[in-house]
């Protein structure tokens, strides 16, 4: 057999293990969102069905009529909105002055950020929720920016691509030309960051619009709920609503997949060049 028969067939091999490989993840979703659609008859038939077989929207109108789902999609969009700003924002700021301005302290305050990502957020959410508390910011969206505002992995995924992409003389004959470092920072670094930058803005809204452990102890009034603790109203304490569960699931993994799928080509580029060398 040739060199290239076998590559041939080497490539076929994985094409057919990644294929069943991502059939195996699209399961779960595909019945989730089939499950939207089903009685709640059909949810309890054993065994399982994949597709219902009396489609039916009552779930849905339930969903959205009987229950404040808009109102909690609204405020988890618009906490992840302004949490992403924010640590795209920070992140941006510090990997920029982290990578080009290494000064031992400055060093020594990267290294020690970083070690903050190994620590569990449960660990110290209680101290910050008596900090929010003390604030008077509990169940409103400045009370959840708080724990939302930087993320360790934001600094060192844009520090790795200000090293990669953006080469020392560049912003010394912006120096020479009389430009100051903010300007610097504003028209050529910030440019040059768009791809990383909207990896990172993807993996920051993703953080904030599935956060559930922060929000469940600073939110108590319905009416500020975000989408996930709102979904978990849906389990009271002898039964779980099935069929209005995953109706009302399928409903908010919209914005979540359209952000990802507008920005995925900017995501994959900027997480590959957080990996590049020095």
């Amino acid at each position: 057999m040739s060199a290239k028969a076998r590559a041939r067939r080497s490539n076929f091999l994985i094409d057919v293990c990644l294929f069943f490989i991502c059939l195996a993840l699209l399961l779960p979703l595909i019945m989730l969102i089939a499950n939207g659609f089903k009685t709640p008859a059909e949810m309890l038939v054993w065994p399982p069905t994949i597709l219902p077989r009396n489609p039916t929207l009552e779930n849905f109108v339930t969903v959205f009529t009987e229950t404040p789902l808009l109102r909690w999609m609204f405020n988890s969009l618009a906490f992840a909105t302004l949490s992403m700003i924010a640590i795209v924002a920070t992140s941006a700021l510090a990997g920029y002055v982290v990578a080009k301005f290494p000064f031992r302290s400055i060093n020594v305050i990267f290294i020690l950020f970083l070690t903050t990502a190994i620590i569990p957020f449960e660990v110290y959410m209680i101290p910050l929720y008596f900090q929010v508390k003390a604030l008077g910011a509990l169940n409103s969206i400045t009370g959840l920016l708080i724990g939302y505002l930087v993320m360790s992995f934001g600094i060192f995924l844009i520090r790795q691509n200000v090293i990669a992409s953006i080469p020392d003389e560049l912003l010394e004959a912006a120096r020479i030309d009389g430009a100051g470092e903010f300007w610097i920072f504003r028209h050529i670094v910030v440019p040059l960051l768009r791809g990383p930058l909207a990896a990172l803005a993807v993996l920051a809204f993703f953080q904030a619009w599935t956060a559930f452990a922060w929000p469940i102890i600073t939110l108590t009034r319905k009416t500020s709920f975000t989408i996930e603790v709102g979904l978990a109203n849906f389990q009271s304490a002898y039964t779980v609503e099935l069929s209005l569960l995953s109706a009302a699931s399928a409903a908010v993994m919209v914005p979540s997949v359209l952000a990802f799928v507008l920005l995925r080509r900017n995501f994959v580029e900027g997480i590959a060049a957080s990996g590049m060398k020095e």
